[in-house]
């Protein structure tokens, strides 16, 4: 994917960072040391993202190199390099799809399935209905709860084609699942359930996620 073809081609005029998050930038700068404030471009940045429904205009990108004392091109290139960062509009639920080896293994491809039959999009497109946008990424970090899909902030994991559906329904609904595993599983445990001493407790946790997964699905 080049860089022209992740950056808007509507762009605002104007960007300047609300009150609040000057007051936010203050405090991450005055965590470096001087002349090492360049440090600060990854929280700026998601900052500027936070702020401008959950993407960046290029404003936004040379008034952060401006205050960081940067290279444009050196602000651009970090928020070209992460998946994190988002260079034109996505929809409401920004879903980010990991597909690397071990998510493949556990199935990722069905979960992107699920997502294509639904929505009838691919990696980098947005749903007709303007709320959905998705995003195929190199590994999130969970392998031992694969597949894993990011939701805005959140994780979800062991998906499958059944519960990757179920999710976006909630995710349509406004009532989202609980975030985490979709088998309730605790922490990493196995799949069988705990195997430790604290196999009651996490008995209990995985009972309690289940009830609240029927309880929404009910709504």
């Amino acid at each position: 994917m080049s860089i022209e073809s992740r950056i808007a081609s509507n762009q605002p005029k104007s960007f300047k960072f609300s009150k609040e998050n000057e007051a936010k930038i203050k405090r991450v700068i005055a965590k470096y040391p001087k002349g090492r404030q360049a440090s600060a471009v990854m929280p700026l940045l998601d900052l500027a993202q936070r702020q401008h429904d959950n993407w960046i205009p290029m404003k936004a990108i040379e008034l952060i190199a401006s205050k960081l004392e940067m290279a444009e091109i050196r602000v651009l290139e970090v928020a070209t390099f992460y998946t994190m960062f988002n260079l034109k509009p996505v929809g409401q639920f920004f879903l980010q799809a990991c597909t690397t080896t071990p998510c493949w293994l556990r199935g990722s491809d069905e979960m992107m399935r699920a997502i294509k039959d639904r929505y009838n999009i691919s990696s980098g497109e947005i749903s007709a209905c303007g709320r959905f946008s998705l995003l195929e990424v190199e590994c999130l970090g969970a392998c031992v709860n694969a597949p894993i899909l990011q939701v805005n902030d959140d994780f979800y994991e062991d998906l499958d084609y059944q519960t990757t559906i179920e999710l976006l329904e909630s995710l349509e609904s406004g009532a989202p699942l609980p975030v985490g595993s979709v088998l309730g599983r605790s922490g990493s445990e196995a799949t069988e359930g705990a195997t430790t001493l604290a196999s009651i407790k996490s008995k209990k946790a995985a009972a309690r996620a289940a009830k609240k997964r029927s309880s929404a699905n009910a709504k």
